[in-house]
């Protein structure tokens, strides 16, 4: 299993900027991808980027495409998700995840961190 601790949350004015860190540890070894997915009150939960843990390559929502960079720095096994031009709507708690070699869906998870944006 994969242990995340999410970090960088925070209330911020709209069109402000937020850096969220997300540091796995455990079973590190076995990860092929981390994501970070999002869920407002009242709404299901949505994926909102992701990164493979080789080569790198990324995935965005539409809604966060051009304002949400993801990233990754395999040496401290952290993923962060840099966000920018942010709006109430991206207001919702972060999570989080990591999936393994075994696995086809994302199966590691963090508590969460909550993001607020005020207009």
């Amino acid at each position: 299993q994969v242990q995340l601790v999410e970090s960088g949350g925070g209330l911020v004015q709209a069109g402000g900027s937020l850096r969220l860190s997300c540091a796995a540890s455990g079973r590190t070894y076995s990860m092929v991808a981390m994501g970070w997915f999002r869920q407002a009150p009242g709404k299901e939960r949505e994926a909102v980027a992701g990164i493979t843990w080789v080569g790198g390559r990324t995935t965005y929502a539409d809604s966060v495409k051009g304002r949400f960079t993801i990233s990754r720095d395999n040496a401290k096994n952290t993923v962060y998700l840099q966000m920018n031009s942010l709006k109430p709507e991206d207001t919702a708690v972060y999570y989080c995840a990591a999936k393994q070699e075994y696995s086809s869906n994302y199966d590691s998870w963090g508590q969460g961190t909550q993001v607020t944006v005020s207009s």
